[in-house]
């Protein structure tokens, strides 16, 4: 890594600061430094494929998405260089641009790429170009449009409390400009970067502009710049932008963690991205500045995470409105959102925690995540992505080539290449062990220069074999952490717990005999005076582990979780019987078997047992039970072969589980609407019972932005029948989403080549929360269609339409 610090640092204002200036202002900071993913070389049979698919596949095709999709041309039409005023969908598309050159830059610190880099450097003078004279750069303004998009206000920062991601923007650019410079000595986006910074410098502060970042990130931008440039004014903007959040303005709200002071927030609330980035951005701040204010909020809102608003997977933000944190306990499966930017961000948060605190406690929060919500957003082709990352699905939930609302997929390319950099941790004559990959790494202790190896099959076999070489006999203290899920503790707290838990024991060998070991904070620390070869053997137990939701949490009822070492697992359709998964009934007493499957999506470890599945009967309310195999597999791994069921969470009582439908006239018609959406044609038959109008943990249909308008859904049956009944459930989310109950409903029966009305009769109802009941003559046909008029104001919904 050609290092910034090791050359003459830029500050801001064309100041240079000289190396030991720099350092000079950088005393204070975390008191445990990660080991930069530049110094740690990945080999191992896990991780190495995947770093390289975002390098060979992730990169180049989200650099050609941005291409197409007119992100480099909103720069090239604010430099003036294309003609129009066509901008892109959001204010916030920039930094799609920037995230991809981040992850670009931490590739080209691995393995040199000249093609790559001399892309960069073009996308770069293009960027240039686009700022204007004081370092303003925000293309959807400097653009002047005939009709400006409306979440950005008339003038600069006018809106940026709310919605026009101005600083949002700039904090991505920083992050970009540093990750650029270190990966190829070039100051070309640093410079821009600069720039801008110091615009804000000379714009925010006490006296002068008194905003905060309506999404945050602009927070760990600066402290990023500061840490390079060693310019101090950029440290003090992070801390005012942090400081003059809380109430006073139209825009303070939940929804983006300005309803109160930083410093009184002690739970985690609102948008669960920009949540996570400010708490990331705290104690960026409080390591820098020694704030104690800020350690005691974010310690108490990581408390409140890990109690009751953490999924099993380590996802964040149980609901899609607003993106954000849900109650207490709130973690629905079906409906969950957590967004693959929030497990981004939940990784970054808990590294920062464990830089601050030195406890094992972060590093299990971490792992569970990036091993199982984070690593579900991208598919193992590198080019198909997750927005939000559910527990459950009906067969709903597809991934995507793309997104209007691209931050989830620019966010995972920059973000894998710097996979490595969370592996080791220093802190003066202590080595911490943090994540157990197959790699070779140099590291700089106070007492020398250490090399160490890895040489493991994890996750999938706990064995790890780690090899200290020194140059010359050398004192330090190793610090492996033992995984929370080793002990029988899947993450800290009580929010969950493993089913029928026994006292483990984890041996550990140097130089083939067992060595004592202490344990601080989560790790098992070995003090001796180190030689070239030494080798210690740590073996974690891999046993499977059915793990249980503490009562509170309503949506794991009864039912288990399959953990096997840092792997949560998931029933999907195409490994078990009849593609179906929300049927599958396992007694908790069930033996599992581990089955490693090296032609199965690239290689997994699957788990195997015998479990029930349960079905319906026309006419009975008696089930039809049979006994299967039941095969579960990584949950990151599912959604790689089309749209099916699955499920994280197993049924072990009847009770809880969904039977397989019974076949009907409604479940075995084609489906059609007015609205074009296949996933949501599934919703009408599915024979999937809501809890109200308002629930969304499984599918419904919705004509959603439409209103006033009239729409129609269609039933073709796959035979001639007679009918003279039918029933709606209508999805109503209000008072806070679009869709209503309609004002009017009215059923038509196919005539030949005639849509008939049929003779009801009983009135049409129309009314929430129950099925709406409709009587009519007999009629006999191929067809029926439901019309449906939205309501002046709003549009509507169906959960469910039956035919008899």
């Amino acid at each position: 890594m050609r290092s910034f610090l090791g050359k003459m640092a830029i500050a801001g204002a064309g100041v240079l600061l000289s190396q030991a200036a720099v350092q000079a202002q950088l005393q204070q900071d975390y008191p445990i430094k990660p080991v930069a993913f530049t110094q740690v070389r990945v080999n191992d049979h896990f991780w190495a494929p995947k770093i390289r698919t975002n390098a060979g596949v992730t990169i180049p095709y989200t650099l050609e998405q941005c291409r197409k999709t007119g992100r480099i041309d909103n720069f090239l039409r604010a430099a003036g260089k294309l003609s129009g005023d066509k901008l892109t969908e959001y204010t916030f598309d920039d930094t799609d641009l920037y995230k991809v050159i981040e992850g670009a830059s931490y590739g080209l610190q691995m393995q040199p790429n000249p093609g790559l880099e001399k892309y960069l450097d073009t996308l770069i003078s293009i960027i240039g170009d686009a700022q204007e004279k004081d370092g303003y750069l925000y293309t959807f303004r400097t653009v002047k449009a005939a009709k400006p998009h409306e979440w950005m206000g008339s003038k600069r920062w006018e809106k940026e409390e709310d919605l026009s991601h101005e600083l949002y923007n700039a904090g991505h650019l920083f992050e970009a400009a540093v990750a650029h410079y270190q990966a190829t000595g070039k100051k070309t986006l640093l410079n821009i970067a600069i720039k801008n910074a110091d615009l804000l410098v000379r714009v925010f502060g006490w006296g002068k502009e008194e905003k905060f970042p309506g999404h945050q990130i602009v927070e760990t931008g600066l402290t990023r710049l500061y840490r390079v440039t060693g310019n101090k004014s950029y440290l003090d903007l992070a801390k005012f932008f942090l400081d003059v959040r809380g109430p006073g303005t139209p825009y303070s709200q939940e929804y983006s963690q300005s309803h109160k002071k930083v410093t009184e927030q002690h739970e985690a609330v609102g948008h669960a991205v920009r949540a996570t980035y400010m708490y990331t951005g705290m104690a960026d701040v409080a390591a820098l500045t020694g704030d104690q204010q800020y350690l005691k909020a974010i310690d108490d809102i990581w408390d409140d995470v890990v109690d009751r608003k953490l999924y099993i997977t380590g996802g964040i933000g149980a609901t899609g409105a607003g993106e954000a944190f849900g109650a207490a306990y709130e973690l629905p499966n079906m409906s969950a959102y957590a967004e693959t930017c929030a497990a981004i961000a939940n990784v970054y948060w808990n590294s920062r925690m464990f830089l601050l605190h030195g406890d094992a406690k972060y590093i299990d929060v971490l792992e569970r995540t990036l091993y199982n919500g984070l690593l579900s957003g991208v598919s193992l082709s590198g080019d198909r992505f997750f927005y939000p990352n559910p527990l459950a699905s009906m067969g709903q939930h597809l991934r995507s080539a793309w997104f209007g609302c691209a931050c989830c997929i620019s966010n995972m390319t920059r973000f894998l290449p710097s996979m490595p950099g969370y592996v080791y941790a220093q802190k003066d004559n202590d080595l911490y062990v943090n994540l157990f990959v197959g790699d070779s790494a140099s590291i700089q202790l106070k007492a020398g220069k250490v090399n160490i190896v890895q040489q493991t099959e994890y996750p999938w076999n706990g064995k790890d074999e780690i090899t200290i070489n020194t140059a010359k006999p050398t004192a330090f203290n190793l610090k492996v952490r033992i995984p929370g899920w080793a002990e029988n503790r899947p993450v800290p707290g009580n929010l969950y717990f493993e089913d029928d838990s026994t006292a483990v024991n984890i041996p550990i060998l140097l130089n083939g005999k067992p060595v004592s070991y202490t344990m601080e904070k989560g790790y098992a620390v070995i003090h001796r005076t180190w030689k070239k070869g030494d080798k210690v053997v740590v073996d974690f137990p891999m046993e499977v582990k059915k793990v249980l939701a503490a009562a509170p949490v309503k949506d794991d009822l009864d039912r288990f979780a399959l953990e096997r070492g840092p792997m949560m697992y998931c029933l999907e359709g195409p490994d078990n019987k009849d593609a179906t998964v929300q049927n599958i009934v396992v007694r908790k007493q069930a033996d599992v078997n581990a089955i490693f499957q090296p032609a199965l999506l690239n290689g997994v470890m699957t788990l195997q047992m015998i479990g029930s599945a349960a079905s319906r009967q026309l006419h009975s309310d008696s089930l039809i039970s049979s006994t299967q195999t039941v095969t579960a597999i990584p949950y990151y791994a599912w959604a790689n072969r089309g749209p099916s069921e699955m499920t994280v969470w197993i049924p072990f009582e009847s009770s809880a589980a969904r039977p397989k439908p019974a076949p009907t006239i409604a479940s075995k018609s084609k489906v059609s609407a007015s609205v074009k959406n296949q996933r949501m044609y599934m919703a009408l038959n599915d024979q999937y019972e809501p809890k109200d109008s308002k629930d969304n943990s499984a599918l419904y249909l919705h004509w959603w932005p439409a209103k006033g308008s009239t729409e129609w859904v269609r039933y073709d049956f796959d035979s001639t029948y007679t009918v003279s009944s039918s029933k709606v459930y209508w999805y109503d989310d209000g008072p806070f989403g679009g869709c209503r109950i309609p004002a009017a409903w009215k059923l038509y029966y196919k005539q030949g080549a005639d849509w008939i009305p049929v003779k009801n009769t009983t009135p049409y109802p129309v009314e929430k929360d129950k099925y709406n009941v409709i009587t009519f003559e007999p009629v006999t046909t191929t067809a029926l269609k439901l019309e449906v008029q939205l309501p002046a104001e709003n549009a509507s919904g169906v959960h469910e339409w039956i035919v008899e």
